[in-house]
């Protein structure tokens, strides 16, 4: 989006860096040579938390930053924002919830897990937003964050605990959590949970990535709801990627429906075009099927080729979120957009302001980063080792780990059990920190 210009506010205090890097130190490492069923042989069905990968399958950023990839869209809020009409706010509510998980196509590396009380901030004058998380629990792990418009005019807010099975040639990542967002002007708080993402083909064959699941935001104050259906891929590929679902009432009348895919664009138009557009479309492909001889085959695992690359745009329809195209260096840089490719950067001015515990300053890290693979290798089991031993230490002293900028308690708007924001982050007055690194 705007990753190359000066972003205003050259304040240290507000860690804004005026230039953001356009690529990585050090491009990433061919994973060719090693063989992940190796380690996963023994997992099958299992929860992935408790296993120590090697570090080549990971990307050099932690799950806290991987999460705050979320905001790499935020004009939508602001976009919501501006609408004095609720179902409008709603389509911009539902186009940012799709976008958000966007970054994910092809994003095969695997974020480093965050060690317990682990922090990361951003602050993003040019998008208007500043965002803190923390590592909240270590079992089951728990990543929170609290995201603020820098103009006081929304809140998001979440915790994520990304639940891992392996499946045999699949592993798939159930985000349990709440995500709130508050339009602050319009006294209107929207929640929802995200679909769930699976990775594909990780034995042998080129990995793809899958989201498939449905989506259900509410709006607490009027009663709408958007009922978003992230397709499985399905037979021969038809399917992959698509989303779609409607916009309807508290007394479940249909407003307006959306479609599109989540690895590129969102669309609204009327309900009743939509529908009429699926049933023909619905009669074509049963005919298409009749025409042609299907094979009974074992389900391949492998990524099926959609019959077009992109969507077809029903007449009548209104584009509300297109995805920015990724940077020409992203493949060989672990897949990035242009937003991800700035997260793990430090300068010396904010090294100086933010806490110990942010993961910019984390060394496997920032190791992997750098391209010294061996390096990340030996600080990720150091790292490991050293918060074991931690553990261990406040079991034998019966010390409870308490966390330093978020309590639980239930979300406000929906009941479900949460971790909040205690507020004071941005205060800058970090005494008492954990030593993790």
């Amino acid at each position: 989006m705007s990753e190359g210009k000066d972003c205003g506010g050259g304040d240290a205090l507000s860690n804004g860096i005026k230039k953001h890097r356009t690529s990585l130190p050090s491009p990433m490492f061919s994973r060719n040579d090693f063989s992940i069923w190796s380690i996963l042989r023994k997992c099958i069905g299992m929860e992935l938390s408790k296993i120590t990968m090697p570090v080549i399958f990971n990307e050099p950023l932690s799950f806290l930053q991987r999460l705050t990839e979320y905001m790499e869209h935020t004009y939508l809020i602001h976009k919501a924002s501006s609408f004095s009409d609720s179902v409008e706010r709603m389509q911009c509510v539902a186009a940012f919830a799709v976008s958000a998980v966007a970054s994910q196509w092809e994003r095969t590396g695997k974020p480093f897990n965050p060690l317990l009380g682990e922090t990361y901030e951003l602050v993003r004058d040019d998008l208007g937003f500043r965002l803190i998380s923390e590592q909240v629990s270590h079992h089951p792990p728990i990543s929170a964050f609290h995201a603020e418009g820098l103009n006081n005019d929304f809140i998001f807010h979440g915790s994520i605990y990304p639940k891992l099975k392996f499946w045999g040639k699949s592993v798939e990542a159930e985000p349990k959590g709440t995500i709130t967002l508050e339009l602050l002007e319009h006294g209107e708080a929207y929640t929802w949970t995200n679909p769930t993402c699976c990775v594909h083909n990780i034995i042998v064959g080129k990995l793809w990535i899958e989201q498939y699941g449905n989506v259900e935001i509410t709006n607490h104050k009027t009663g709408d709801k958007c009922v978003l259906n992230f397709k499985p891929c399905g037979l021969f590929g038809k399917e992959l990627h698509k989303v779609e679902g409607y916009i309807q009432d508290k007394s479940k009348k249909k407003l307006c429906a959306l479609y599109g895919k989540w690895t590129e664009c969102l669309y609204s138009v009327d309900p009743a075009t939509f529908d009429a557009y699926k049933k023909n479309d619905k009669k074509n492909t049963e005919e298409k099927k009749n025409s042609k001889q299907v094979s009974t085959s074992e389900e391949s695992d492998e990524m099926p080729m959609p019959d077009s690359e992109s969507v077809f745009v029903i007449p009548g329809s209104v584009l509300l979120w297109r995805i920015a195209p990724r940077p020409p260096n992203s493949a060989q840089m672990y897949n990035f957009t242009s937003f991800a490719m700035v997260l793990n950067e430090v300068d010396k001015d904010m090294e100086g302001v933010i806490p110990k515990t942010d993961c910019r300053l984390r060394p496997d890290i920032r190791a992997m980063e750098n391209g010294e693979i061996d390096q990340a290798s030996e600080e990720k089991k150091r790292l490991e080792e050293k918060q074991r031993a931690a553990r261990k230490n406040r079991s034998k002293s019966e010390e409870d780990w308490k966390t330093r900028w978020f309590h639980q308690g239930p979300n406000p708007y929906n009941g479900a059990q949460d971790w909040l924001y205690s507020g004071s982050y941005w205060d800058r007055n970090y005494f008492n920190l954990p030593d993790i690194y």
